[in-house]
């Protein structure tokens, strides 16, 4: 495995050198640095050129419209009376629910992906807790898709649109409420992660450690799928359970030796940037509802702005 390259923060490359060559546990998880400022040189050498996560903490950017429209004052809750206005438009839902012992022959999971109504999502969310065994999520509903209203409340930040046109075709948005949990992944382009409401736990793998990580599942389970097609097997099953211990064990077992990943919990209102390649898993924390969008749009106008420093 080969060094990651870094053109600033020498403390960081540093650390990232020293986990890789000493091959620590996968207990230990390095904070993804963050860009406390909107310089966009800032950002091109510290994430874009090494191809390194960054987090956007709170104030960098102006808080957006769905930030204080499509929640309760606290963000604890979903708008209904908001959100409402648009309950019949069809959006992408995921049903997973946990069977018990008594119900089948062990503990394990149900998955199904349907299209279904924003009211049956909102009518579900205004009862649902932490214990709720029936868990509904909006998991990657295209902006697209959205009624104009709500792709209105999601904007380019300023910084960001004067930098020139985005490409809007790939933004999607995430609501569910905690806990939520997103199985480790790698996305085909680099991405803008913004927290909406909520927080969420993101531990990150640099691309070639990810992969051996999913080869080693794979092995486990006596296949070899491919990373780069994922489908319902890795939210339900065996393969869930493996990458779910993988990445989430607090004591791995002792012969369990890995290098480090990186490691940020989002709060509402910070970005995070995810380079290529670079694997990823999602756990949402705490309670009431979460929200997030992925902005690739925000990429490419970040894209735009990078290429006159060049």
């Amino acid at each position: 495995m080969h060094p990651v390259r870094l053109q600033s923060r020498p403390c960081l490359k540093v650390a990232l050198n020293l986990c890789i060559v000493r091959r620590a546990t996968l207990s230990t998880w390095l904070p993804v640095p963050e860009i406390r400022h909107d310089k966009v040189e800032t950002f091109r050498k510290t994430a874009f050129l090494p191809s390194l996560p960054a987090k956007v903490p709170i104030g960098t950017f102006q808080v957006i419209p769905a930030a204080l429209k499509w929640f309760g004052e606290s963000r604890n809750k979903f708008n209904s009376s908001y959100l409402g206005q648009f309950a019949s438009h069809t959006i992408p839902l995921e049903l997973t629910r946990h069977i018990l012992p008594e119900e089948a022959k062990a503990d394990t999971i149900s998955f199904q992906r349907a299209e279904a109504p924003l009211y049956i999502f909102l009518g579900w969310a205004a009862q649902a807790n932490s214990d709720t065994p029936e868990r509904l999520y909006v998991a990657q509903a295209p902006l697209k898709r959205l009624p104009k209203p709500l792709q209105d409340d999601l904007p380019t930040p300023e910084l960001v649109a004067t930098a020139g046109r985005g490409d809007v075709y790939d933004a999607s948005v995430w609501l569910g409420v905690a806990p939520t949990y997103t199985p480790l992944h790698r996305d085909p382009n680099p991405n803008l992660y913004l927290q909406l409401a909520g927080r969420k736990v993101v531990r990150l793998l640099e691309p070639g450690f990810g992969q051996t990580v999913f080869a080693a599942v794979q092995a486990e389970l006596g296949r070899q799928h491919s990373s780069k097609f994922r489908g319902e097997e890795m939210m339900k099953g065996e393969e869930r359970r493996l990458l779910e211990a993988k990445i989430w064990l607090d004591k791995p077992p002792e012969n369990q030796k890995k290098s480090a990943g990186l490691e940020t919990t989002l709060e509402a209102d910070e970005y995070l940037f995810i380079p290529t390649g670079w694997w990823h898993s999602v756990k949402s924390i705490g309670t009431g509802c979460t929200a997030s969008v992925g902005e690739p749009r925000l990429w490419a106008a970040f894209l735009t702005l990078i290429t006159l420093f060049l």
